[in-house]
C-alpha cells in the first residue's frame, strides 16, 4: 500500500453530482440514466486511500444491493491517477496496535468484498498509477480499460508487507495465472498498460481521452440485457469462479434462467425478431 508517481493527465467527464442524503467528500457520484459514475476525488493526493475515502467507498458499495435504479457502475479516479495506493500520511493509524491495524485492514478488504457482492457490474477506467490498494480496487472491477500511461503493481511488497492484500492473491492469479501472479506479488514489479493487456489484466488499452467513451459503449451493450438477467449474470459468474463443482454451477444457472423466463424472455424474443431494442421496463 504505497504511492507511485507517473506523468499522466485525465479528461474528466462533465456530469452533475446526484443529490444524496449523505454528502460525499472523497468521492464524487454522478448519474447518467441507469448508470452511476463513481470518481475517487482526492486528485492532489493521487486518489490515495485514507480512512475517509475507505469509509465512503465502503458505504457506497454497501448501498448498491438495495438499489434497483442503478444497473451499472463506472469507477475512475479524478486527475492524473486512478489510485496510487494507501496514503502514507495515514499509515500511523495502521500501526497503533494489532487490534486497530486488523480492524482497519478488514475495512479496506471489505470495500473489495462489497464491490464483488453488489449486483451491478463495475467498469474500471485506469490512468496513471493503479498501485497497491488501487491495484486491488482495479482487480475488484468486472471490466478494466487502461490508458497507455497506466502503471500497476503490488506495492505492498515494497514496504515490508506481504503481497497478499485486499483480495489480490485471489483475483490476480485468476486473471494472469499463478506464475505471473507470483512474479508480481513477490517483487512489486510494475506492469505497464501494454503488458497488462497482453497478460489479461485489462480488457483494452485506449487513449486517455477515450476512456469514458469506451466505457459508455460497453455499458450500453450491458444495459441491453434485462435488469434481472444482468444482475444474475454477475452473481453467476462470481459463483462459478468460486466453486469447481459443475453441477452446483449449472443448478445456479438453471435457477437464474427460470427466474427470467416469464418476466423478460417474451419481450426479449419479440425484440430480437422485430429487430428493435427490448423494453424490459414494460415486461416487469
Amino acid at each position: 500500500m504505497t504511492q507511485a508517481i507517473s506523468t499522466a493527465s485525465q479528461s474528466a467527464q462533465a456530469t452533475q453530482p446526484i443529490d444524496s442524503a449523505k454528502p460525499w467528500h472523497c468521492i464524487q457520484v454522478t448519474r447518467d440514466g441507469d448508470v452511476e459514475w463513481l470518481s475517487l476525488s482526492r486528485p492532489d493526493n493521487f486518489n490515495a486511500l485514507n480512512l475517509a475515502l475507505t469509509q465512503e467507498l465502503y458505504d457506497y458499495f454497501g448501498s448498491l444491493p438495495d438499489r434497483q435504479d442503478v444497473r451499472v457502475v463506472v469507477m475512475r479516479g479524478l486527475g492524473r491517477h486512478f489510485c496510487a495506493g494507501y496514503d502514507l500520511e495515514d499509515v500511523d493509524q495502521l500501526t497503533v496496535s494489532l487490534d486497530q491495524g486488523l480492524r482497519l485492514q478488514r475495512q479496506l478488504s471489505a470495500v473489495v468484498l462489497r464491490m464483488r457482492r453488489c449486483p451491478q457490474p463495475i467498469v474500471g477506467l485506469l490512468q496513471g498509477a493503479a498501485c497497491g490498494g488501487g491495484f486491488a480496487l482495479a482487480l475488484g472491477c468486472d471490466v478494466r480499460f487502461a490508458a497507455p500511461n497506466a502503471r500497476m503493481n503490488v506495492a505492498m511488497a515494497k514496504i515490508g508487507l506481504t503481497g497478499c492484500d485486499m483480495g489480490i492473491s485471489y483475483f490476480l492469479p485468476r486473471a494472469v495465472g499463478p506464475a505471473i501472479a507470483a512474479e508480481l506479488m513477490y517483487t512489486g514489479r510494475f506492469v505497464n498498460a501494454e503488458r497488462a493487456l497482453r497478460i489479461g489484466l485489462v480488457n483494452d488499452v485506449v487513449p486517455e481521452d477515450k476512456l469514458a467513451e469506451t466505457a459508455k459503449e460497453l455499458v450500453q451493450e450491458m444495459l441491453a440485457m434485462s435488469p434481472v438477467g444482468l444482475r444474475l449474470t454477475k452473481d453467476g459468474l462470481a459463483m462459478a469462479q468460486e466453486t469447481s463443482n459443475l453441477a452446483t454451477v449449472m443448478a445456479l444457472e438453471d435457477r437464474g434462467q427460470a427466474m427470467c423466463f416469464e418476466a423478460f424472455m417474451k419481450e426479449g424474443v419479440a425484440a430480437f425478431r422485430e429487430k428493435r431494442a427490448p423494453n424490459y421496463g414494460a415486461s416487469r
